[in-house]
């Protein structure tokens, strides 16, 4: 456990200007903590990399991470790692080099967010693409004698947008209402999280209170549960706008990466048609979580303040619009969408390098 008198001299995060990874070390900044951040070279250059490279205590590490030479530098003389993959590079092999080097340089404790694989719980279930890697990797990990932890992250707050990409979209209507359209079920309970305001703090209390409590634990980073009715209502109460959810089949408005079309295919058919758990049978939420960080933001929070925020960094201007006089608020009602089926509109302008930057939510 560490206390006041034994805080860690370094604690190494990687891919550092995603949600999770960002999230955390700006808290460890803030308690004093040092951190060396690795990042790819262009998010460096980005603007969550040039405010991490100005916060107290943080070192910027740049580079890939299948380069072993940098693999090999990252963890030395570190105490602690935040390790959260991505499926830039080959994944399995990234994560396994890094969890090597970890183990080599003697860190103390090891965090991987991790994910299920939900074809282990049912022979009927398929394993969603980019979550199996994840959960791989944690296998892999656990055969190392590393005192380690897995948190699994609910699905962002954050990933909401009147932008056109797939699952999240919080579609504007000519009335100044919202609907959102996702397989699944209306009533189906679903663990969410606000990644940048509570991954930080989450992992903070992990590290204080060390491997004695969480060597080799699952903890779910979800500080609340949410049906998709429920999340339809407090977005519209947040906003004052009438926000329908249509249960339906995922609608591809814009090209995304061949991989993560895969693991969306996967997911809803696994978790919209097959209704299977988040997470899988055998984890239950949110207690540990909040035990951890009880500071934590809930939906409606979100959407009244940040979600308007992140919408006007992405050009969009409706928040200045007026509702129609008539317009009121109705609450969310659940709309039964067309029969299931693989749907793929004409794509928009949007690149292939904007879709894969934006798609890197726990979904």
């Amino acid at each position: 456990m560490i206390s006041k008198t034994n805080t860690p001299k370094l604690v190494v995060t990687v891919n550092s200007t995603g949600r999770q990874a960002a999230s955390f070390v700006r808290v460890a900044s803030a308690v004093g903590w040092r951190v060396r951040a690795q990042m790819r070279r262009q998010d460096a250059r980005g603007l969550v990399g040039l405010e991490l490279a100005e916060l107290p205590g943080v070192t910027l590490m740049t580079g890939e991470l299948d380069d072993p030479s940098l693999v090999s530098r990252l963890f030395k003389g570190a105490d602690l790692a935040f390790v959260n993959t991505t499926h830039w590079g080959d994944e399995t092999q990234i994560g396994m080099s890094l969890a090597d080097a970890a183990h080599q340089a003697g860190v103390k404790h090891y965090v991987y967010s991790s994910m299920p694989d939900h074809s282990t719980f049912n022979k009927g279930w398929k394993a969603l693409p980019l979550w199996k890697v994840k959960a791989d990797l944690e296998k892999y990990i656990r055969t190392l004698d590393m005192p380690s932890t897995f948190v699994y992250g609910g699905i962002y707050n954050n990933n909401f947008t009147t932008l056109p990409y797939p699952l999240f979209r919080m579609e504007l209507q000519k009335d100044g209402s919202f609907v959102w359209q996702a397989p699944f079920h209306p009533d189906d309970p679903l663990p969410w999280l606000d990644a940048e305001h509570d991954v930080g703090p989450a992992l903070l209390q992990i590290f204080k209170e060390g491997p004695e409590v969480w060597r080799h634990h699952r903890i779910p980073l979800t500080f609340e549960v949410l049906t998709p009715l429920q999340v339809c209502a407090s977005f519209s109460r947040a906003l004052n706008r009438q926000v329908r959810y249509i249960h339906g089949p995922i609608i591809f408005h814009v090209p995304v990466p061949k991989g993560y079309h895969e693991h969306l295919l996967a997911l809803e058919e696994v978790l919209g048609r097959q209704r299977a758990p988040y997470y899988g049978p055998t984890m239950y939420y949110p207690h540990e979580a909040i035990r951890l960080w009880e500071g934590n933001r809930g939906m409606e929070e979100y959407a009244a303040e940040t979600f308007l925020v992140e919408e006007r960094a992405n050009g969009q201007t409706w928040m200045g619009v007026d509702d129609e006089e008539d317009a009121q608020t109705e609450g969310a009602e659940s709309v039964v969408g067309t029969p299931y089926s693989s749907v793929a509109a004409t794509p928009g302008s949007m690149t292939d390098r904007t879709s894969l930057s934006y798609f890197m939510g726990a979904c």
